[in-house]
């Protein structure tokens, strides 16, 4: 088991890194080149930059039993399918149970703003977040 982190957009680093030294688990932080990621625990890898070019990374090497970290829902199935566990950066886990919701929504947000229309901003981090990462990532690592 190791942990794989879109690292491109994923507050929460120093929580994930706690985590994974208390439970030695190695961490691998995927980013393109026009991101400056230094860590004294995690393996960092950049990637050229380009469309999904991390994203593409990410789901290569997820093996079975890995726990990806990523808030894209597209890297999310695909990892699910790999047998993977995915959590995203505010600690909400994607499951069987909810990626297809969640893809659908993300379909039909896309079509509104291809129309013109608006959608809502992600709401702001919150302390909560930052618990319920560490909360919902310790159970992944235990289960």
């Amino acid at each position: 088991m190791k942990i794989i982190i879109d690292g491109d957009a994923c507050p929460g680093i120093s929580i994930i890194e706690k985590v994974a030294k208390t439970y030695e688990v190695p961490v691998i932080i995927y980013c393109d080149i026009n991101h400056f990621i230094q860590s004294d625990y995690s393996e960092v890898k950049i990637v050229d930059s380009g469309f999904q070019s991390v994203d593409m990374y990410v789901m290569n090497e997820t093996k079975q039993g890995d726990i990806i970290v990523s808030q894209d829902y597209g890297v999310a199935a695909i990892c699910l399918s790999k047998k993977a566990k995915v959590i995203n950066p505010k600690g909400y886990i994607y499951d069987e149970q909810n990626i297809d919701r969640l893809l659908e929504e993300r379909h039909i947000s896309q079509k509104i703003r291809k129309g013109g229309g608006k959608t809502s901003n992600p709401k702001k981090r919150t302390e909560d977040d930052n618990l319920r990462l560490e909360k919902n990532l310790i159970r992944i690592i235990r289960e």
